[in-house]
């Protein structure tokens, strides 16, 4: 967690008792700091205790079972923005709805692996806070499920009741269960729940499989035989929408209407009295309110009641009619008096086709943005959120795409996920970015290369600068000269790359070398940043060139860098010193005039015009009286051979 910047504000809190303690609150980026402080004398015996709490607004970040849903879902994201701009028309519907199954099958994936990581765990903590995701992951991709049925295939009656079938046999899976306990007995028909998983069947539409347990009963009771070769050609002439569009809805409900009057011929005919269990289905088949209530426990839900209702009753229902089929199934199942709870709220809005009442409700209800940034990302790519702006200028995507991205910014290593979001935030991303990025931690080098890569590829100079010296200046503490000057070079610093050149130099009048030698040696163009790296350079290039034996130019570049007065002043002694061996060589290196510049730099050094520390050791000044000998000597014999010379 981040130092808050400044102290802060105490708070008292409302109602409390002043001597008993304080509270004060510190707002970080991503999360508050709340300290217990307790004011006065100290209770005997001992100081006064507070207790620390961190509060952060998304907790669900820091759950490592969730990892996977944010970092696949990342993925699909990045597709479904770069393939934008390749897709129209059909293609294009097919491919957001393929778009949207991906982000399910991400859902339902990280669903079972929180199932089983609850199974597995030891852990009493964490086995409750993977149970308690699993409920919280089903209803996220049973919304979802619906919002892809409902908004983005924007099915059409007829095929629109065969999706929400499908919807609800993929969610409601009691009934599985109860088949496998029931073929697995010796005598299905006999068994206790076999009557309650064929009208399971039944409420789901799956005729087939009805069917099929019926079989068995008539194999074992053939005094039914009758009964269930009527109630089985019913249900297998039973008319259901086409979802390749093979029938009109007027034909549709022709069969649909002659087929209901003969099942409501045979109930009347009293053709099932002798078995409640059949006349029961009958009714159900007839769309029978209170018969399919009776069966409210095999549905559990009111959305399952809704959907049974509509196969049996209006199996041709138009998507804005679902509003009011929604609404009256909803009390019918719940009753008027019991308050819906959130997801019947979500669903109810979703039924209703009110998309921003979705969003709204799914903010409020679920524990983090993943869900809301997600899917409105993906209902605006269907164009349905074009007209909704917020106040403050940007749109509800980009709103709840900054919030998701602001929060995986707080995780150690999400947050990197964090930036592709502001990426295609195209109104306040890079904002965000940058005020987010300031704040990453940089605890490594390697972590503060991939910081670097980031910014440099978006061209945030800014933050390129504010990374390379909070390095630089972290290497300077650590007396990591070569990093730090590296840093700084990269920073494009001219004052830090000015202090680390004199560390280096001071480090070299102490020590007698130089460390990073390779780093020195290939600063290239970079030397040029300042004259103090282009000075530790150049005399660099000294020692090269001394070491290699070519003492005319060592000596020229010298007494460049002596008169060039780009050299620090406490150096110039050191550079001084530098000359000795050179005017010692057997072989006359200085001329007159460059013996004359050594004797000036000398004469400014020693008079204090350039450095006005005395020298107030017996070394210093005997290197002052050994370098005017020297200079004296070698301007001898400099005149004596430029005489010779101009004699012959």
């Amino acid at each position: 967690m981040e130092e808050p910047d400044v102290e802060p504000a105490v708070t008292v809190v409302p109602g409390a008792d002043p001597a008993a303690g304080q509270l004060c609150f510190a707002w970080g980026p991503t999360e508050v700091l709340v300290c217990e402080t307790r004011f006065g004398r100290r209770e005997e015996g001992g100081a006064s205790a507070s207790r620390v709490f961190v509060f952060r607004k998304d907790e669900d970040i820091y759950i490592d079972a969730l990892r996977k849903l944010f970092n696949e879902s990342h993925g699909i994201f990045l597709g479904l923005q770069r393939s934008e701009e390749k897709l129209a028309g059909k293609s294009r519907k097919a491919h957001l709805v393929q778009v949207s199954k991906n982000y399910r099958s991400v859902i339902r994936a990280c669903m079972e692996d929180m199932h089983q990581a609850a199974i597995s765990a030891r852990d009493p903590a964490l086995q409750n806070q993977y149970s308690t995701q699993v409920p919280i992951l089903s209803a996220m991709e049973l919304i979802w499920n619906l919002c892809e049925i409902l908004f983005v295939e924007a099915a059409a009656a007829g095929p629109l009741l065969l999706r929400l079938l499908d919807w609800v046999r993929l969610h409601v899976c009691d009934v599985d269960n109860m088949v496998r306990e029931v073929l697995s007995s010796e005598d299905p028909s006999k068994h206790e729940l076999f009557w309650n998983v064929v009208d399971a069947f039944v409420l789901q539409g799956r005729m087939d499989e009805a069917r099929h347990l019926l079989s068995k009963e008539a194999s074992a009771n053939p005094m039914s035989m009758n009964m269930y070769r009527i109630l089985d050609d019913l249900m297998e002439k039973m008319p259901v929408p086409s979802l390749n569009n093979m029938q009109t809805l007027t034909e549709m409900e022709l069969k649909w209407q002659h087929w209901h009057e003969e099942c409501q011929r045979y109930l009347q005919n009293g053709t099932f009295a002798s078995s409640s269990h059949m006349e029961s289905i009958c009714k159900i088949l007839l769309g029978d309110e209170d018969a399919i209530l009776e069966k409210k426990e095999l549905m559990t839900t009111w959305y399952h009641f809704l959907v049974t209702r509509l196969l049996y009753s209006h199996p041709t229902v138009k998507p804005m009619e679902l509003r009011f089929y929604a609404q009256s199934s909803m009390d019918l199942f719940l009753g008027r008096e019991c308050s819906p709870e959130p997801l019947d709220t979500i669903l109810m809005a979703a039924f209703a086709f009110e998309i921003h009442e979705v969003i709204k409700e799914c903010s409020i209800a679920l524990s983090n943005w993943w869900f809301v940034a997600h899917l409105t990302d993906l209902l605006d790519h269907c164009k349905l959120l074009q007209s909704h702006n917020l106040y403050f200028g940007s749109n509800m995507r980009e709103f709840l795409l900054l919030e998701y991205a602001s929060g995986l910014f707080s995780h150690h290593s999400l947050w990197q996920l964090g930036v592709s979001y502001f990426d295609y935030c195209p109104e306040y991303g890079r904002a965000y970015l940058e005020l987010h990025i300031e704040r990453i931690p940089l605890n490594t080098e390697q972590k503060a290369l991939k910081v670097l890569r980031i910014c440099e590829r978006r061209q945030m100079q800014e933050q390129v600068r504010s990374i390379c010296k909070i390095m630089a200046m972290k290497a300077l503490r650590n007396n990591r000269l070569g990093s730090a000057l590296s840093w700084s070079i990269r920073a494009k610093d001219s004052a830090f790359a000015t202090l680390i050149s004199d560390r280096f130099l001071k480090d070299y009048c102490e020590r007698g070398s130089f460390s990073d030698l390779d780093l020195i040696d290939n600063l290239g163009p970079s030397m040029l940043l300042s004259d103090r790296l282009t000075f530790l350079a150049k005399y660099r290039e000294f020692h090269r060139l001394y070491g290699e034996e070519q003492f005319s130019e060592a000596a020229r570049l010298l007494l460049m860098l002596l008169t060039s007065h780009i050299a620090p002043c406490f150096f110039w002694m050191t550079l001084l010193t530098d000359a000795l061996p050179l005017l010692e060589q057997k072989e006359v290196i200085f001329s007159t005039e460059q013996t004359y510049g050594l004797m000036r730099c000398l004469e400014d050094l020693t008079a204090g015009k350039l450095d006005k520390q005395k020298f107030q050791d017996d070394v210093e000044t005997m290197k002052v009286e050994m370098l005017r000998l020297a200079l004296a000597r070698n301007l001898a014999r400099a005149i004596i051979k430029e005489g010779t010379l101009e004699a012959s």
